[in-house]
């Protein structure tokens, strides 16, 4: 008989407002010195001015030194600040590189070495032994879903190699999902992060790892996003998609501990020799990676066409992402054939793919990124 262990995640106060409820959490605790984590865009933001004004009874410091893919370095100078302000609890206030960032600001400010030395992957992985000082989240996009994660992603400094630190203990204690803190994001990044939560949904449905639980949440997931994201593309303003978008992505973000597939494989190897934004990088290949899983999935991309109500479900991401401004091909991005054989070495070597519906070799990968050129 075979025993299939399962676990969902931490309490979530979703709704417009819900940011507001933050300080009293952390004062409910007994915390009174908390540092917030966010990326140099939310800083410059009145955001951040206004999240501020809402934490009374709290002596709170700022590090914004997240950008881009994070680094070990940008966490590095995370820890220092936390010690420097005598930090007791972390805020993570920004998109998935913020919140991934500042869950291993919590594990670092307790434990000893190297961040990278907790990836899973390490040879000689360091176990997380002590109690993390208390993090909460609040995500600022609704993609990646990290606020929901048990997993914090972060590259090495010379060959931005991605290095995942996975552990239940990175688990935020609360997460306050507030639609508002959305409103007004850019709609390059509003498409790039809405493919991303839409991905996580599409291939932990696809992927044939046994998680019935976590197959309906994806389907619903989709079911939502399928109609929601090009309403918050349209109008930054709208709350009601905006909403449904937060939900769709936190919603992936549980559903992919099932596991995922060959797109983030992909997207992991474009991040990583290209610096592609992560979601930018699964809107252009998840069509590329549909069409070739077809012949392995065919009855869950029928599944996945009804709920997004369309009649082919790898005509309509193609229209998708014309409507959302996502290129159709790598070259708009700056992708050469000099890039391949560097892009299929990361991709192949990278977990996600493992639970790909159809098993991917090197030569698929060849042609995988070849098709998307």
């Amino acid at each position: 008989m075979t025993i299939h262990r399962f676990a969902f995640p931490t309490t979530i106060h979703f709704g417009a407002g819900a940011r507001k409820l933050a300080a009293g959490e952390l004062l409910a605790h007994g915390l009174r010195r908390p540092i917030i984590v966010t990326d140099r865009g939310i800083a410059a933001l009145p955001m951040l001015a206004e999240f501020q004004s809402g934490l009374a009874g709290l002596e709170h410091a700022v590090f914004s030194g997240v950008h881009g893919n994070p680094v070990k370095n940008q966490v590095d100078a995370g820890v220092a600040a936390y010690r420097a302000h005598e930090a007791d609890c972390v805020i993570g206030l920004g998109g998935g590189a913020a919140l991934d960032v500042a869950k291993v600001i919590a594990l670092m400010a307790v434990h000893p070495g190297n961040v990278l030395e907790y990836a899973w992957d390490h040879p000689q992985v360091r176990p997380i032994e002590k109690r993390l000082p208390h993090f909460v989240a609040l995500p600022t996009t609704a993609g990646t879903g990290s606020e929901v994660g048990r997993s914090s992603v972060i590259s090495e400094d010379d060959t931005h190699v991605k290095r995942i630190v996975f552990s239940p203990a990175l688990l935020a204690k609360a997460v306050f999902a507030d639609p508002e803190l959305t409103l007004d994001l850019p709609r390059a990044i509003t498409a790039a992060t809405g493919m991303d939560a839409l991905t996580h949904n599409i291939e932990s449905y696809l992927s044939p790892a046994y998680h019935p639980l976590c197959d309906g949440i994806a389907l619903e997931g989709v079911r939502i996003a399928a109609r929601a994201l090009p309403r918050a593309f349209a109008d930054s303003t709208d709350l009601a998609a905006r909403s449904d978008m937060l939900m769709a992505s936190m919603m992936g973000a549980i559903a992919f501990q099932k596991d995922l597939g060959a797109v983030h494989s992909c997207a992991h190897a474009l991040s990583t020799v290209n610096d592609l934004h992560h979601g930018l990088a699964n809107g252009v290949m998840i069509d590329h990676v549909m069409r070739f899983n077809r012949s392995a999935a065919a009855a869950k991309m029928d599944e996945l066409a009804r709920v997004a109500g369309v009649p082919n479900f790898i005509d309509w991401l193609v229209r998708l992402k014309a409507e959302l401004g996502i290129p159709a091909k790598l070259s708009e991005l700056g992708v050469n054939a000099g890039h391949l054989p560097r892009l299929v070495d990361v991709a192949l070597k990278d977990i996600c793919h493992q639970t790909n519906p159809r098993p991917c070799a090197k030569q698929d990968f060849e042609q995988l990124f070849a098709a998307a050129l």
